[in-house]
């Protein structure tokens, strides 16, 4: 264990966390609703720093980032832990046990084995993923800031819960980010995920604002977040954040708690791809479908095709530069080649 950061001492012995927007008001003896910071006699401490539970070198599209140093390797790292509880979670066997049992697992690993494993491995980036990076923000960030110096950029694939000064302490270091946009409506943040909306609007506008690389994820989840006109005000939102900004609509698997819904139809994903178009996203994808349309890159301008890829996979570019090949357009993102 280790003592937290982003945390305020309270009257008899409480602490308010001030990680996430929860901000957790929590008593001794007791943890916050991420079940990985405890309040030990007025002192929050974090017991998940270095104990990861899983560690994998992945492909970035895997992320999924598509405009962020598209082919090249991430090292991916998680604790367990999360300060949301959503019903559909794909990681609930080290994201909740924390919740249920109080159970926290993992192998202690050093921020400099990190680094030297990522290094070996030839990753171009960290990713702070699987579980809630925000959680082990402590942990996160000691590994960032030897990242950096090492030429290694670093990756969130967060929910967006992050308060103003958890961002704060990563914003130094961190490079990219693909954030979960599950829905954009409060009531489904309430029931299926034990949170609310507008900190996440906020979580986006800060990133976009500090320049941080953004791309946006939304589970298609029928029944729940599927109305063509909820979709719009999405993609509106998206939008204002700016028009490259890519929106990947991922198909949903029964899983966890959620398992009296179907998977997404694909007709449903590709009417949402053409939501996001229509609303002025220039890059918007379909994702957990392997081989269709909707994972290409396409030149906003000409409509050629610039990227071919199934699955996590680049099949060829038709890039140069980062321009399109046939009109000269310039395609957003970072290390586009």
């Amino acid at each position: 264990m280790q003592e937290a950061a982003f945390y305020r001492r309270l009257e008899d012995l409480q602490v308010e966390c001030r990680l996430c927007a929860h901000h957790c008001r929590i008593a001794a003896g007791k943890r916050g609703r991420c079940g990985v910071r405890e309040n030990h006699a007025g002192v929050l401490e974090t017991l998940v720093y270095g104990r990861l539970i899983a560690r994998h070198v992945d492909p970035i599209e895997k992320k999924p980032l598509f405009h962020f140093r598209p082919g090249t390797r991430s090292y991916s790292i998680a604790t367990m832990g999360c300060n949301f509880r959503c019903r559909f979670c794909q990681n609930a066997d080290i994201s909740q046990p924390p919740h249920h049992r109080q159970q926290i697992l993992g192998d202690l690993v050093t921020p400099e084995q990190v680094v030297e494993d990522a290094a070996a491995e030839q990753c171009a980036t960290i990713a702070y993923t699987y579980t809630e990076p925000t959680v082990f923000m402590e942990y996160a960030i000691a590994v960032a800031r030897l990242a950096r110096r090492r030429g290694i950029a670093n990756i969130f694939v967060s929910n967006g819960y992050t308060s103003a000064e958890g961002f704060a302490g990563i914003r130094p270091c961190l490079d990219a980010a693909n954030i979960d946009l599950k829905a954009f409506r409060d009531s489904f943040y309430q029931e299926q995920c034990g949170a609310h909306l507008q900190p996440v609007l906020d979580t986006l506008e800060r990133m976009k604002a500090a320049g941080v690389w953004l791309e946006v994820t939304t589970l298609i989840i029928p029944g729940l977040n599927d109305d063509p006109d909820e979709l719009r005000e999405l993609a509106r939102f998206i939008a204002s954040l700016g028009a490259d900004t890519p929106w990947h609509v991922s198909r949903f698997h029964p899983t966890h708690e959620l398992t009296d819904r179907p998977p997404t139809p694909v007709a449903t994903l590709r009417r949402a791809r053409e939501i996001g178009l229509e609303a002025g996203l220039h890059y918007v994808y379909t994702g957990n479908i392997p081989g269709d349309n909707g994972e290409h890159t396409f030149c906003p301008q000409c409509g050629e095709v610039l990227i071919e890829r199934f699955g996590f996979t680049i099949k060829w570019r038709h890039l140069t530069g980062g321009h399109c090949r046939r009109c000269g357009a310039a395609i957003a993102g970072v290390g586009l080649q």
